[in-house]
């Protein structure tokens, strides 16, 4: 056993034990299991290897993924290839942060709540919501918990969901729903955002909140102050799913009368590592801060007049209250939203205005290139990031052909909106550079023909 060097366990240690428990061998721990079941021979798996052989094997093994390092990558539907500033791996590669878990002693968690609050903190200047919380699992469940919690507060149990709000989130909040006996409406949309005519016509008293991405599933900009006053209208709640890097230039959803601002922070200093872990945000008005799931950090001083940080307003027990809870999350993604946290402060607020202006910039580019090439490109509205292309054949086949070219296509929406196959969402980054944009479109122009 000594040639496993992260085994920490020699002959000697096992005899220990053994002896300990008053047996002479491993096989005695099994005598009371019947000859007759146990199993007899080699398992049908590879030989062990040696460290330096298996270290081999692996890294060939690596070596064949692809990745946005080395192709050029238009896939988005949520999960983004940006710039991420070098200190942020150099942060939370730190033992201090990399190895810290619940920070219930403050007294000794102070650099980690400090973190904790100082994302918070941003999070609510991105947002212009009054407070937030210090993380979720993903922007998914953040969005599940927000109708949740707005069924809870209003004690009504209908959801209205825009069809524009990510396949992937819609099918959480319909099985976070099912739980709470909350139905799930579909409000249709129409060229790429919410039917505004249709939410107006199926809304009632019985709903409990309106739910909406901004900017949407397409890349496309909804008009959520409307929205937001539909809800409120019918005494509703307003949830709104926001991409953080489209709110450098987009207004805050705060400042539009939203009730609830959720997402994902992976775009800022988070990798895609193959669609997560990543680190959802939940921010909200001051009514609703008691409501909040999860936990939050607050800024306070001790006998001494001393700044220090503490968890505040909620204890793990209150989610522990069965029908009453309005969440069972105790918990947080304090590494992901440390890395959020260094990448917002290294860009600051000008570098963020100037990623999300790239954004726009390239993806209008690449529209414009796009139609010059005679592709149809779906929703003429205002849009970050994404847009729609009309391929007029399968996307699967398209995507696999343009990976031998060393480009990773986009999102096939034909498998979510049967309405659009033979669609594609492209994804266009800051990250993206004008020679690979032209490659894009001259591949598919040659697929096209």
């Amino acid at each position: 056993m000594k040639q496993h060097r992260y085994i920490p366990m020699t002959e000697t240690d096992c005899d220990e034990m053994l002896s300990a428990i008053g047996i002479s061998s491993v096989d005695e721990l099994f005598a009371d299991i019947p000859e007759q079941v146990r199993f007899k021979g080699e398992l049908a798996i590879k030989k062990a290897k040696s460290e330096s052989a298996l270290t081999k094997e692996l890294a060939q093994l690596a070596a064949k993924n692809a990745d946005s390092r080395t192709y050029a990558s238009f896939l988005g539907a949520g999960v983004y290839d940006h710039y991420r500033p070098i200190i942020v791996d150099h942060v939370i590669s730190r033992s201090e942060f990399y190895t810290a878990y619940t920070p219930y002693q403050p007294e000794i968690s102070q650099g980690e709540l400090q973190a904790i609050f100082e994302f918070q903190t941003m999070i609510c200047e991105l947002t212009g919501m009054d407070l937030a919380n210090s993380s979720m699992y993903d922007g998914g469940t953040a969005l599940a918990e927000a109708g949740t919690l707005v069924a809870g507060h209003t004690r009504r149990k209908k959801l209205f969901v825009s069809e524009a709000v990510h396949p992937e989130a819609r099918d959480v909040v319909r099985s976070y729903a099912t739980g709470q006996s909350i139905e799930v409406v579909i409000i249709p949309q129409k060229d790429g955002v919410t039917d505004i005519a249709r939410l107006e016509e199926m809304i009632d008293e019985e709903t409990a909140g309106v739910l909406v991405q901004y900017p949407n599933f397409f890349g496309q900009i909804e008009d959520i102050q409307k929205i937001g006053e539909i809800a409120h209208d019918k005494g509703s709640l307003f949830v709104v799913s926001s991409n953080p890097l489209a709110l450098g230039v987009l207004t805050p959803p705060g400042k539009l009368g939203a009730d609830i601002t959720v997402g994902d922070a992976q775009p800022f200093g988070i990798p895609e590592q193959f669609g997560g872990p990543h680190c959802g945000y939940f921010a909200v008005t001051k009514k609703l801060m008691r409501k909040v799931p999860g936990r939050l950090v607050g800024e306070t001083t001790d006998d001494e007049g001393r700044r220090g940080y503490v968890l505040t307003l909620q204890a793990r027990e209150q989610h522990i209250r069965r029908d009453k809870a309005t969440s069972n999350i105790c918990s947080n993604q304090a590494l992901n939203a440390l890395a959020a946290s260094v990448a917002m402060t290294a860009l600051g607020k000008e570098g963020a205005k100037e990623i999300a202006y790239q954004n726009i910039a390239k993806t209008h580019y690449a529209k414009g290139a796009f139609e010059k090439a005679g592709f149809e490109v779906k929703f003429g509205g205002a849009h970050f990031n994404e847009i729609v292309v009309n391929c007029k054949k399968s996307v699967k086949e398209m995507n696999a052909q343009l990976f031998t070219k060393g480009i990773i296509g986009g999102y096939d929406l034909g498998l979510t909106y049967p309405e659009l196959a033979n669609h594609v969402l492209i994804a266009v980054t800051e990250q993206r550079t004008k020679e690979e944009i032209d490659a894009l479109v001259q591949e598919m122009e040659a697929l096209h023909a």
